[in-house]
Parts: C-alpha cells; sequence; structure tokens
C-alpha cells in the first residue's frame, strides 16, 4: 500500500495559544460518497501537528478546502479566524503554497521568476525581498540561471521561495521532498525547519522520518473521519494500551521464573534462543531491576532496552482494517 501524510507543523513559542488553522465540522461530499465527514481540529501556533492518513482518506480534499480550491458541503475552515470560502482573497494572501508538482516556468531566470511573482502579490522592496529570499533557500549560486536548468532540488527551492515572496503567515507544502536524492532531502527539511520557525508551515509527506522528527501532536484520519488527535508520544503509548516493552537478551538460558516478582512487569514472552520481551505497565521500568537480579544470579545481560513503538506501527493499527 503506498501512503501518503500531510503534515501541519509550527516551531514558534508553545505558549502562544493563537489558533492559526480551525477546521469545523467540515463534510465534502463526491455524489454519494463522504470524502470528508464532520471533521473537526485546530492547529494552535506553536503546536507542531502532523496529519495523516491512508489513500483516499481525505487528505488532499482537506488541503484543497484550506487553500480554497475546494469548498465543503457543510462546515467551515479557518485561517487566523478569517473564513477561507467567505474571503478567498485575504486568503491566499495569509497562506503561501507550493503544490506537489511545482509549476514554475522553466524559461525564466531564477530572479526574473522570483520577481514576477513578487510583483503578482505588489511586495514592497521587492529586490530586497528578492535577494533575502535567494539567500535564505541558498539559490545563491544559481539565481542567474534559468530554470529550466536547475536540478529537481534547486526547483524545489525556487518553489519555496516563490510561496515566501509575501512573506505569508501559514505555508502549505505538498510532497516538497519527493524526487529527491537523500543530501537534497536533509537539505530541503532543514530549510523548512528554518522557516518553520517564524510560521505555521502544513507539510504533506510520504516520509515517516519525516513526522517524527519535525511533529510532536498527530491528527489521523482513515475513510473521511478523524481517528486519532493527540500528543505523538501519547498516541504511540495509547496504541500499545498504555503499555510500554523492554527487550533483554542474555547469554544463557533463563527460567521465565526469573521475572517474577519484579515490579511493573505483566507478561513475559521468549524471543528467540535467549531474548525475552516485557510487556510492562504504563510509566513503569524494570530494567534496574533486571540488571540487579542478573548480577545477584551470575547472568550475563547483552541487550537490555525499551521498545519504542514507531508512529508507522500505529499508523497501520489505526488504519489498516479499514483500508484494506
Amino acid at each position: 500500500m503506498i501512503r501518503y501524510f500531510l503534515v501541519i507543523c509550527s516551531f514558534v513559542d508553545l505558549q502562544n495559544i493563537a489558533m492559526s488553522i480551525e477546521v469545523r465540522n467540515i463534510t465534502k461530499l463526491y455524489g454519494e460518497q463522504k470524502a470528508l465527514d464532520d471533521v473537526s481540529f485546530t492547529v494552535n501556533s506553536g503546536e507542531v501537528v502532523g496529519f495523516l492518513g491512508p489513500n483516499g482518506a481525505g487528505k488532499s480534499t482537506l488541503m484543497k478546502t484550506l487553500v480554497g480550491v475546494i469548498h465543503p458541503n457543510s462546515g467551515v475552515a479557518l485561517i487566523n479566524n478569517i473564513d477561507v470560502s467567505a474571503d478567498p482573497f485575504t486568503i491566499k494572501s495569509l497562506i503561501g503554497y507550493l503544490p506537489e508538482h511545482n509549476p514554475l516556468y522553466t524559461d525564466m531566470y531564477v530572479k526574473e521568476f522570483l520577481t514576477f511573482i513578487g510583483n503578482l502579490h505588489r511586495v514592497k522592496n521587492l529586490q530586497q525581498r528578492v535577494d533575502d529570499l535567494v539567500e535564505l533557500t541558498g539559490l545563491g549560486m544559481e539565481k542567474h540561471k534559468k530554470i529550466s536548468m536547475l536540478s529537481k532540488g534547486y526547483r524545489q527551492r525556487v518553489g519555496l521561495a516563490q510561496a515566501l515572496i509575501h512573506d505569508p503567515e501559514v505555508l502549505i507544502l505538498d510532497e516538497p521532498t519527493t524526487g529527491l536524492d537523500p543530501n537534497q532531502i536533509v537539505d530541503i527539511r532543514n530549510l523548512i525547519k528554518e522557516v518553520g520557525k517564524t510560521k505555521t508551515v502544513m507539510l504533506s509527506t510520504h516520509i515517516m522520518q519525516e513526522v517524527e522528527a519535525v511533529c510532536s501532536k498527530v491528527i489521523i484520519i482513515s475513510k473521511g473521519k478523524i481517528v486519532a488527535n493527540e500528543n505523538q508520544d501519547d498516541l504511540k503509548l495509547h496504541a500499545q494500551g498504555g503499555d510500554t516493552s523492554v527487550f533483554v537478551e542474555f547469554t544463557e538460558d533463563i527460567d521465565p521464573e526469573f521475572f517474577k516478582g519484579i515490579d511493573s512487569v505483566l507478561r513475559v514472552t521468549k524471543i528467540g534462543a535467549r531474548g525475552w520481551m516485557l510487556l510492562v505497565e504504563k510509566n513503569g521500568d524494570p530494567r534496574v531491576a533486571i540488571f540487579n537480579k542478573a548480577v545477584q544470579q551470575g547472568a550475563t545481560i547483552i541487550t537490555l532496552q525499551t521498545q519504542e513503538k514507531h508512529l508507522e506501527d500505529v499508523f497501520h493499527e489505526l488504519t489498516l482494517d479499514g483500508n484494506r
């Protein structure tokens, strides 16, 4: 299954609770099919939110709703408390948008293109703004080249620069690292982090590592409905029933009775020849007790570590049954 993930990111003061994005009871129908089914959530300035879902879950429909391309059948989307459908021109001044397929004018030079886009937005002190963005996006060596001569990585930088040219408050990026090599992905990811220090960024990606690296809160949608909406760490914990796991491996055979009497251990499962997986109650950590008991009994531990549940595992558990 090919999976795509929509990520909403902000990297500003966590004490600022002003809402950048608010979605209230949005429903969108295509014929009799509900692409979005009474969807509601908020993104506060200072939150790092990942919006995830399998193909067909409604992510793209929601993204297009937020930029004013699609109008919902019911409900409302707000950007900085402004109704997207009621005031689309103001919304366009607040949002910078980089679509998945970057629509650049490839016969134009980099600075020429950015100047052209800036004029459309009536940017003041435009040449200074262009120079600042060229520096910010690392386009200095390429600024006098035609866009057609640029690599995909540098074209993505140009696309990001044009999305930023009018200094929007909200930045929406759809698959900005698709097709890039590992070095380019790191460069673009770092650039997005830098830009995100002063803006709310909505990032769509199918690279799970990006979600785990930059987003703390996660919203998961499946079949047009929200199925999870919480802090990433709490989401992983709740997906495994509030419990965590510890893996321990010895150099010799150990009787399962070894683990009796160790606080917080709920269940013990043999893994391989000499390994054991321990289900541990929430906030429990038996590693010190296991180590001390092994020393007392003359047993040798070669591995002793907590087993963190990855976001991909959580996503799989919450969406697989409804999306086979």
